[in-house]
């Protein structure tokens, strides 16, 4: 019974057709084979009287025959006739033994039993008296032969006949019978099949009646807790011990019973923190309205040290600009002494090679001179050789000689000048290198230094540009403080309103009833109850992102360079329940839609 509660409903309700349909199955298959088997048992009785009857009819009907044949053949004294039934009367004996062994073979009763016995007692005396006659005739004996006939055969042939009739009459006595045991058979059938379908009808109702309060006892109990929800007791119970779909609707009611108590517990906590934050909100206007006023103090401070940065600033920012212009022309002289200084290196490379090439033309003269000399030489031994008519050419040698020797001693002398001067011209030129080296370094640093300088008055500038988006921002703080002190009235009247629906809220759901330990095993309400105060933060950063187009840099100058900003201190460091409050004033920075809509 547990399996069958805990199946699902569609299941239940295909078991029960499935056993309506196997009962049905039942029910006619059982009628069916019981009136297969009757009727299989009318054919095979009836056929076998109608064999008996058939056998017995033919068993008459050849006796009536053979009696007339052997009465014809005995009887007449005419040969022919003789000779015509000589082999047709054992012939039909022959058939009737046949048809005997036959019929004895037959299932029989115990009257049929004795009636064939009677019958085949009968028989052996008319064939005795048929025997008899047919050899009293043999001997032709013809008056024998008739009288045999007559005084025997024909009173025995009487009662033999009438035997097999009455075995006919026994066969339709049997099956009148018979008819009569099948008839009775049949309307035991019937009544039988009447008692299944009854039975059937019986159960199909049963089962009906257990489905339907299967059904019906889950959905009564479901609906009497759902109304005892809908009216307000949550402390309402129900048993669940399904598993089908009542158990899982059951479970789902369970569940919403559980999540409304949450939800309520939850609600009424939360009107208890609402009145609180109510209260803490009245408190936090009496703090955003002393902070407004200290704002607005600190504005006029803020404001009167922009003034005075402002002026330092666009003075740095102008004496940058000159002195950006004194770099500008410093830089252009330096570039052109440096443009000069490399006009001179060139002009000492070129010194360097034109002495180097006179050296090489004197290194060639000093060879002309020694080649000359030692000619001069030749030319003074092949003149000693010659005597006194070579005495003139050796004069001649002789001077060509002094001329060569002094040649190439003035040779060595202007190489060495030559080589002190390139020496000389070597040194300069490293001199005039270094000196280049030095005036590029001047360059680049009169360059670095001109950019530092531009630097210096861009960044001048941007102070200037900070300064300026300062300003506006000190502008849009008086703005907002200005709206702050709108804001503070409304969060007044946004308290009481608040105040006023909490008690709403209250009287809403003291219609419900709740258990105190289901409530009190309720987590939500508690982190509700700690969300309440954590919208009050998240203005803050807010109010501190409204200046959101000034630049991260131009404050942290303006920080660094004046005092004004310790006047802050007071306004961000308050109490943490003075804090608390005003915070979500701070988050209508743009207007008053968020208290409209509250």
């Amino acid at each position: 019974m547990t399996f069958f509660r805990n199946l699902s409903v569609g299941a239940k309700l295909w078991a029960g057709v499935v056993a309506i349909i196997a009962a049905l199955f039942i029910v006619v298959g059982t009628a069916g084979m019981r009136s297969a088997e009757l009727n299989e048992s009318s054919e095979r009785a009836m056929a076998l009287l109608n064999e008996k009857t058939e056998i017995a009819t033919q068993w008459a009907g050849l006796t009536e025959l053979s009696v007339t044949r052997t009465q014809a053949s005995v009887v007449s004294s005419d040969p022919t006739v003789a000779e015509m039934y000589k082999d047709l009367v054992p012939a039909g004996i022959a058939a009737i033994n046949e048809l005997q062994k036959k019929l004895q073979s037959l299932e029989l009763s115990a009257d049929e039993k004795a009636q064939l016995d009677k019958i085949d007692q009968l028989r052996k005396a008319v064939l005795a008296s048929h025997a008899k006659a047919i050899e009293l005739k043999k001997a032709d004996d013809f008056a024998g032969a008739a009288d045999e006939i007559r005084s025997r055969f024909n009173p025995a042939v009487t009662p033999y006949l009438a035997a097999l009739r009455e075995f006919a009459t026994i066969q339709d006595t049997v099956r009148d019978k018979a008819q009569l045991e099948f008839e009775a058979q049949r309307a035991t059938s019937l009544t039988i099949a009447a008692f299944q379908v009854l039975a059937l009808v019986i159960g199909i109702v049963v089962g009906a009646f257990f489905l339907i309060r299967n059904i019906r006892n889950p959905l009564r109990d479901a609906m009497a807790f759902a109304e005892q929800i809908a009216g307000g007791d949550l402390t309402a119970q129900i048993r669940n011990e399904r598993k089908d779909e009542f158990g899982a609707m059951t479970a789902a009611l369970i569940t919403m019973r559980d999540r409304l108590v949450n939800v309520v517990s939850d609600v009424k906590r939360g009107t208890e923190n609402i009145n609180v934050a109510a209260k803490e909100i009245a408190t936090g206007n009496n703090d955003l309205s002393a902070r407004t006023e200290q704002t607005a103090s600190n504005l006029q401070q803020t404001a009167a040290s922009m003034e005075q940065m402002s002026g330092a600033i666009r003075q740095s920012a102008d004496s940058a600009r000159v002195a950006n212009q004194l770099a500008d022309v410093a830089g252009q002289s330096a570039q052109r002494g440096g443009d000069v200084v490399q006009q001179v290196v060139s002009t000492m490379d070129e010194i360097n090679q034109s002495s180097r090439k006179i050296g090489d033309i004197i290194g060639v003269i000093d060879g002309i001179a020694f080649q000359t000399n030692i000619l001069a030489l030749n030319a003074a031994v092949e003149a000693a050789r010659a005597g006194e008519q070579g005495r003139g050419f050796a004069v001649v040698a002789g001077e060509v000689r002094n001329l060569a020797q002094r040649s190439a001693q003035a040779a060595k002398e202007i190489k060495v000048l030559i080589g002190a001067s390139v020496d000389k011209v070597a040194a300069g030129t490293e001199l005039v290198n270094e000196a280049g080296k030095t005036m590029g370094e001047i360059v680049d640093n009169v360059v670095r230094v001109r950019d530092m300088i531009g630097e210096i008055a861009s960044a001048s500038g941007e102070q200037a540009d900070g300064v300026n988006q300062i300003n506006a921002a000190v502008s849009n703080l008086d703005q907002l403080t200005q709206q702050n002190a709108a804001l503070v009235e409304e969060s007044a009247a946004a308290a009481s309103s608040m105040n006023e629906q909490a008690e709403r809220l209250a009287e809403v759901v003291r219609v419900f009833r709740v258990d105190a330990g289901a409530a009190a095993r309720s987590t939500i309400g508690e982190i509700r109850s700690t969300d309440l105060h954590k919208p009050m933060v998240k203005p803050t950063s807010i109010a501190h992102a409204a200046p959101k187009a000034l630049p991260v840099q131009a404050p942290k100058a303006v920080a660094s360079s004046a005092p004004v900003p310790k006047a802050r201190p007071p306004v961000l460091h308050k109490p943490a329940a003075a804090k608390a409050a005003p915070q979500p004033v701070a988050a209508g920075n743009g207007g008053t839609d968020e208290w409209e809509s509250f």
